[in-house]
């Protein structure tokens, strides 16, 4: 609170206590003394109100959760050299401009990406997956003690608070794992679904036999 506010703070509660103690004290209570004493009790309180106003919360930043686990990359080894530039760029920018702790990308039955802090592996879609892909939208688990579901996620490191469900067409999943509970913000948020974006054209590519097979020659 700042000095105005307190000064207008103490004047409300100074003015409320003087306009009861000038009602205890009066000899007479005429209807212009009361009608005087309601006029001030309106101006104290409204002082009081005032200071209030002034007051900015400062909410405090849920503390960071010390995980456990490796910092590492894991990168499927069978992947086209552009997609792998692509997985790393975009993988350190969400770990270094978002408070994420955690990147994975699941494609077609596959980890293709984790990196960051590692946990065991193993990770298979479960229901809450499974929603994100009927909805086509990101589902964002603010405090992932809470959910019921949480056991989907063991493949991560154990104790993420944390983590954004983006899915990637019907087919595959990229989660943001937070250090801390409700860290994520909306510009997070979309910056992820606009990565997914980019990543889906991509990864739809794996499996295109005309990408794969190299052109005839003109004239053959």
């Amino acid at each position: 609170m700042g000095l105005a506010a307190r000064l207008c703070l103490s004047a409300g509660v100074a003015g409320l206590a003087l306009c009861v103690a000038n009602q205890l004290t009066a000899p007479q209570l005429t209807p212009a003394l009361e009608r005087a004493g309601v006029l001030a009790s309106f101006l104290a309180v409204g002082l009081m109100l005032v200071s209030i106003l002034w007051t900015r919360a400062v909410p405090v930043a849920p503390e960071r959760v010390e995980l456990e686990g490796e910092q590492g990359l894991r990168l499927a080894d069978d992947l086209p050299e552009p997609l792998r530039q692509e997985l790393a760029w975009g993988s350190q920018m969400l770990l270094t401009a978002t408070p994420a702790a955690t990147v994975l990308l699941h494609w077609q039955g596959r980890t293709l990406l984790e990196r960051g802090v590692l946990g065991l592996g193993g990770f298979a879609p479960g229901a809450i997956c499974q929603r994100a892909w009927s909805t086509g939208k990101a589902i964002g688990l603010v405090n992932l003690k809470l959910y019921p579901g949480r056991d989907e996620f063991r493949g991560l490191p154990t104790g993420i608070p944390a983590v954004i469900v983006q899915p990637i067409g019907d087919e595959g999943v990229l989660l943001l794992a937070g250090w801390s509970p409700r860290c994520f913000s909306r510009s997070d948020e979309t910056w992820l679904e606009g990565w997914s974006l980019k990543l889906r054209s991509a990864l739809q590519e794996l499996n295109d036999p005309a990408v794969s097979l190299p052109s005839e020659p003109a004239g053959a």
